[in-house]
């Protein structure tokens, strides 16, 4: 068994986030899939968080991540 699960994420510019369970449901919920990301969530979190857990924890990885493409830049 995986120790984490995949969401797929997009952010908005005012920083929320909306988490799709896979690339089909968010196409099919209108979403360009080229827009999301793809992300890691601990299995425990999954399992047991809050959806609030889950969206700052996604919104937090999408964070380090632009910070470190923007320092490699």
């Amino acid at each position: 068994m995986s120790d984490t699960t995949s969401l797929y994420a997009q952010r908005f510019p005012d920083g929320s986030v909306s988490l799709y369970i896979d690339e089909q449901y968010a196409h099919d919920r209108g979403v360009d899939p080229s827009r999301l990301v793809r992300v890691e969530i601990p299995r425990e979190m999954f399992i047991s968080g809050t959806i609030q857990d889950i969206r700052e924890y996604v919104a937090r990885q999408l964070e380090q991540s632009a910070e470190q493409k923007a320092g490699t830049a």
